[in-house]
């Protein structure tokens, strides 16, 4: 780990490897476990920096592919870096393009020296190659920078996977070679899908080449959550205890607390933004869908405990914005879903203090399974 960046387990949690530690970056320290919201064209939709900082957030994610279409790497180099540019001055993480490239398979051409494809704006063709996605994340200046990867979908074919994982294993290679900043970490990307034995290698030869952190990939791809903790079980006693741990794009609430349960350090997903623009506020007792004809008269907050803006406000005037397409509720509700999710982590890391992790898990367990149903009007 280079001088501009360290990792501190503080303490882990007596029934579980739920591990409480503080990640040091050259734009501030995060205190772990932590979720970061996603702001992958250079916002995070519909919430503000300030407001941002105000629900708790330490860390935020933007996406290389995004940016490096729209407005370009050079651009937000030019505007001063991606931190004067978002006017975010915590820590921020460039996901790499790889989920991208993966969502837009049906556009890509991949092979071994990178992926092709057309612009989902212009119709240009694009390449993307490991060497190209390390320089476009050190032009857009984040703290920390992830290896390019190939992400395939959940269940797949053994030979697929192993494929996949190889050449992620291949492209980690070459995105350490490429990296030339000092103040810019690197993490790594544990592939192998579902299979233990792919998992194992994956890790392996990744911690060999010694990154500054390491991140769990290739899940929340159409398996089961059973299936997926039962890959982390396997993955994360394989990285070492002294560096960051990171599972991408896994964010609903029961799935964060399990994730930390079994050791993982830092979360993102699209999940409390996109629901919030949809009429969906997380609480402890559920799910509110505000869309819900019984809502309509409903004169209660969100949530009474709740310091988010969204919660000074009924449920009923929230709904009504819906109703009304009016784009308020829409940010509102997007800030109370992140203030939601920032005080989940806060409580979590709490209880992994004081050895009773577990114990919260089974209490918002109990509230989450209830669900108010669907009745719109």
């Amino acid at each position: 780990m280079t001088s501009h960046f360290s990792f501190q387990v503080e303490h882990v949690d007596a029934s579980s490897h739920a591990r409480l530690g503080k990640f040091t970056t050259p734009h501030g320290v995060v205190d772990t476990p932590a979720f970061m919201p996603v702001g992958t064209q250079g916002t995070v939709k519909g919430v503000d920096a300030g407001r941002l900082r105000e629900t708790g957030a330490q860390m935020i994610l933007a996406n290389t592919y995004h940016l490096a279409l729209r407005p370009g790497e050079q651009t937000v180099a030019a505007l001063g870096g991606l931190h004067a540019f978002m006017n975010w001055d915590g820590p921020i993480l460039t996901d790499s393009g790889g989920f991208q490239v993966f969502s837009l398979a049906e556009r890509a051409t991949i092979d071994e020296t990178g992926v092709r494809f057309r612009s989902h704006i212009d119709g240009a063709l694009v390449e993307l190659t490991p060497e190209r996605s390390v320089a476009i994340q050190e032009q857009l200046g984040s703290d920390v920078a992830m290896v390019f990867d190939h992400v395939v979908a959940l269940p797949n074919e053994p030979a697929v996977v192993a494929d996949a994982m190889r050449r992620s294993l291949r492209w980690a290679e070459r995105c350490k070679t490429a990296a030339t900043r000092i103040d810019q970490a690197q993490f790594a990307i544990v592939h192998g899908g579902l299979d233990a034995a792919l998992r194992a290698e994956s890790a392996d030869r990744l911690v060999a080449l010694d990154f500054v952190g390491y991140a769990i990939g290739g899940l929340s791809v159409g398996e089961p959550p059973s299936a997926m903790y039962a890959a982390l079980d396997v993955t994360t006693p394989l990285l070492p205890s002294d560096r960051p741990r990171y599972l991408m794009g896994v964010g609903r609430p029961i799935d964060l607390l399990e994730g930390i349960r079994r050791g993982v350090d830092l979360f993102d997903c699209v999940m409390p933004t996109r629901n919030g623009r949809n009429a969906l506020a997380f609480t402890d007792a559920g799910p509110v869908r505000l869309r819900n004809l019984q809502h309509a008269l409903d004169r209660l907050p969100l949530d009474e405990s709740c310091p988010c803006p969204a919660c000074r406000h009924s449920r009923g005037y929230l709904r009504h914005l819906f109703q009304a397409n009016e784009m308020l509720g829409p940010m509102l509700v997007s800030v109370h879903n992140i203030t939601y999710y920032q005080r989940l982590l806060a409580e979590a890391r709490l209880a992994i203090a004081e050895n009773r992790l577990s114990a919260l898990i089974d209490q918002r367990r109990k509230g989450w399974e209830r669900d108010e149903g669907t009745n719109v009007e």
